[in-house]
């Protein structure tokens, strides 16, 4: 493992393997927001994954889908364990996992609403992740709340911690939960304390780092949603020092034994962020389709695009914002 760390290190210096992961991002925005307010998500997912896995084709590494788009027979492309970039079988090659959502939102695409980005993250091989595309329950929140929170404790519990570790009255605390019937019973036990509710469509990758984030007035996300976007966050939630923790949630049997195939030991245990990203030589990166955490892409009066994207080097804690134009 740690030759595998140092050599995933030496390669994003030498060869800037980040600015490719930042193409592939940038490349699924763009193509994503043709259909921005169309009414059409499953064609803005359908462009923006055809986009990012162009870019893949590549990028000079031995690359594996850790978790995307779901599971081969169901994904034409970015499937849990495809093969990715230009040196398969090179025994030089950085042999790295990808974790990918290349249109996190797509209902917000569809309906021009905030949020929406072109999200992944890279480690060395086998420190993501590896599960089937199924619900993860998540909490998080900023680094005052790390060994604070948990999805062991009680919601009681959590909001009276986070409470006086952010020397806050109950009443004072935003907490983001996704407007879903399988939340009924969370909202509920959340506005018994008389807390700020924040309820969204989608977005819970830009919503964990508003949390994370001491500039947001977002406190804490807690509830259940996608399990890639849950090890994306984890991976950009460890570079930020936040903590995150998150327990798989099956949708039928057939999500629980691919899991138990894909998967060591006890499939229903809690993962901490650092268990579901197991190593600091990783990277996050989110591109904005739809303004929110960045801006979204702006088509110019040349032909063409203005994006930002929100870069996190895990091993560094470096966190900035990166505006580029390029072409489509």
């Amino acid at each position: 493992m740690i030759e595998c760390r140092t050599l995933f290190a030496a390669v994003m210096a030498t060869i800037d393997l980040e600015s490719h992961f930042l193409d592939a991002t940038e490349s699924a925005a763009i193509a994503a927001s043709a259909w921005i307010g169309k009414g059409d998500g499953k064609a803005a997912d359908g462009a923006a994954v055809e986009a990012m896995r162009a870019v893949f084709d590549g990028v000079p590494f031995d690359g594996r889908v850790a978790i995307g788009e779901g599971e081969r027979d169901d994904a034409p492309m970015l499937w849990i364990g495809e093969p990715l970039g230009s040196m398969q079988g090179n025994p030089n090659a950085p042999s790295i996992d990808i974790a990918v959502d290349p249109l996190e939102c797509t209902n917000h695409v569809a309906k021009d609403l905030p949020n929406a980005m072109a999200v992944l993250a890279a480690a060395p091989r086998g420190t993501l992740l590896h599960a089937p595309d199924c619900y993860m329950d998540k909490i998080s929140g900023p680094a005052e709340l790390d060994g604070v929170i948990s999805l062991d404790a009680s919601t009681s519990y959590n909001v009276e911690a986070a409470a006086s570790a952010l020397g806050k009255k109950e009443s004072e605390l935003n907490i983001v939960v996704m407007d879903r019937p399988r939340h009924e019973k969370l909202i509920s036990e959340l506005r018994a304390h008389d807390v700020n509710v924040v309820l969204i469509g989608d977005g819970d990758v830009s919503a964990a780092l508003n949390a994370a984030d001491p500039n947001s007035e977002i406190d804490m996300l807690m509830g259940i949603g996608a399990a890639p976007e849950g090890v994306i966050t984890a991976t950009a939630l460890r570079g930020l020092g936040a903590p995150f923790e998150g327990r798989l949630v099956f949708k039928d049997e057939g999500h629980r034994e691919r899991a138990e195939n894909m998967i060591d030991g006890d499939i229903e245990r809690l993962w901490d962020r650092d268990q579901l990203c197991a190593s600091d030589d990783a990277v996050f990166i989110g591109t904005g389709v739809c303004p929110g955490r960045t801006f979204g892409v702006e088509t110019l009066s040349d032909g063409r695009y203005s994006v930002q994207s929100e870069v996190i080097d895990v091993a560094s804690g470096g966190h900035r914002f990166v505006d580029n134009i390029r072409s489509a």
